[in-house]
């Protein structure tokens, strides 16, 4: 028998087959790392491309049609994604997140939500299933997303002026076609919906306030706008700290012309913080990913398109579940294994961004956002 030829794009990003513990202890969904932070919530990136090729993302210069993408065979299967999921819900997990790439181009991708809906907490509990999308195929797939049982989504919208939208997506896509999406989401019942803006100082920071201004107006406070400030993940979006607008600002921008007043976290590990208008016209929320880490509260794993778990959004080196779910293990062992991973975690890339940016020798590369999601 010949021997099994691994595709080299398995080997982009480094990842250890973690180890099975000789005595595999049953989940008690209590789990929690080294710096007590509990697990409840899984990102699932189903796929690693997109029909948009943004600057901070997919810059064209690099993912152009010669790019060598994971080919269907490296894929987790729908079935194996399902697995894994149970597995996570098990140890505490309560929320999934369906990301990518563009989620939507993975074929049948209904059919996936089908199967993740059915799964249960040990309490018996439905879980909170989500989904991140460009929108660009929102309007003829919202529909069918919601009869699968998925309960909402989150659109990501950089820019409300046609010009400045499609020059960031780099593809000449309309941003009528989303906004289109995202009304038809709402028309559906996929709420409630966020739309997440990555503000960029210089290219579209300017489109703040008309963006806070059109969906106050238009969906009667019923979406919730998300600015986030442009981010370092990965290697290949050129970032520059003077890119990065403070989410500071941003409150500021919108608050001179629409007031705003604080709100209280919903939930332990929020990444955003959330305003509302004093006025009642609905709320927004800022997403400081560089100028306030929020690490100490970090709840989620992120389980890339091939099956390898990473531990932190700025991470580079991963865990191979795959090579256990294609493996001889069962479910007992691979859940052991997960939560030996779990257990051990103390990444807070965010809090030590300072020191690790000055350490430009070490060499290690981090995982891009369109390999594990946002």
């Amino acid at each position: 028998m010949g021997e099994k030829v691994i595709p080299l794009a398995d080997h982009r990003y480094a990842a250890s087959i973690p180890r099975i513990p000789i005595q595999p202890a049953a989940p008690t969904g209590l789990l929690g790392d080294r710096l007590g932070r509990p697990l409840t919530d899984l990102r699932i990136s189903v796929t690693d491309r997109c029909n948009f090729r943004c600057s901070y993302c997919m810059p064209k210069e690099v993912f152009d049609k010669q790019y060598n993408f994971l080919p269907h065979s490296s894929l987790l299967s729908f079935e194996e994604i399902t697995r894994t999921a149970r597995l996570f819900v098990a140890h505490g997990v309560r929320k999934l997140r369906l990301t990518g790439g563009e989620p939507l181009l993975r074929k049948n991708i209904e059919a996936l939500i089908a199967m993740l809906a059915e799964l249960r907490t040990p309490d018996g509990a439905p879980l909170d299933l989500t989904l991140t999308t460009n929108g660009s195929l929102l309007q003829r797939k919202a529909q069918a997303l919601k009869d699968a049982g998925l309960q909402r989504v989150t659109v990501s919208l950089d820019a409300l002026d046609d010009g400045i939208f499609r020059r960031m997506n780099d593809v000449d896509f309309p941003v009528a076609e989303v906004l289109d999406g995202i009304a038809q989401a709402q028309r559906v019942g996929l709420g409630p919906i966020k739309v997440n803006m990555v503000v960029k100082r210089g290219t579209n920071d300017h489109e703040i306030v008309p963006m806070a201004r059109y969906f106050r107006e238009n969906f009667g406070g019923g979406i919730v706008l998300r600015f986030i400030e442009y981010m370092d993940v990965g290697a290949t979006n050129g970032w520059r700290m003077d890119e990065v607008l403070p989410s500071a600002q941003v409150v500021e921008r919108i608050s001179a012309e629409f007031p705003l007043e604080p709100l209280e976290a919903q939930l332990p590990g929020e990444t955003a913080q959330r305003w509302r208008y004093r006025d009642g016209g609905g709320e927004v929320g800022v997403i400081s990913s560089v100028t306030q880490a929020f690490c100490r509260d970090c709840n989620r794993a992120r389980l890339s398109t091939e099956g390898k778990l990473f531990l932190c959004l700025f991470a580079h080196q991963g865990h191979d579940l795959r090579a256990l779910l294609r493996g001889n293990f069962d479910d007992a062992q691979i859940s052991a294994a997960i939560g030996e991973i779990w257990t051990g975690r103390d990444d807070r890339y965010s809090e030590l961004r300072s020191a690790l940016h000055a350490d430009t020798g070490s060499g290690q590369r981090r995982v891009e956002m369109h390999y594990i999601g946002g």
